[in-house]
C-alpha cells in the first residue's frame, strides 16, 4: 500500500493541477487539512468514481514534480 504524505504548501499547487484535469471538482471537493490524506482519498474515490489505486496514482503524480505545470 502506498503511503501518501501531503503538506499544505504542496497541496495548494497540486490542487490546481487536479482542478484543471477534473473541471467538475470544486474547492470543497479538494478541501484538505494536513494529516487527513485518507479523508481526501475516500472523497475523491466517490467524486471521480475511481478505485483507490487510481486516486493514489493521480495524487502521487500531481505531487511528484510539484514545480511542473503538468499532471
Amino acid at each position: 500500500m502506498i503511503r501518501l504524505k501531503i503538506t499544505t504548501s504542496d497541496w495548494n499547487i497540486a490542487k490546481e493541477k487536479i482542478k484543471r484535469k477534473y473541471i467538475h471538482l470544486n474547492d470543497a471537493d479538494l478541501f484538505f487539512e494536513e494529516g487527513q490524506e485518507e479523508k481526501l482519498i475516500k472523497h475523491l474515490m466517490i467524486r471521480l468514481n475511481r478505485d483507490r489505486e487510481y486516486i493514489l496514482f493521480t495524487l502521487s503524480k500531481s505531487l511528484s514534480n510539484i514545480e511542473s505545470n503538468r499532471l
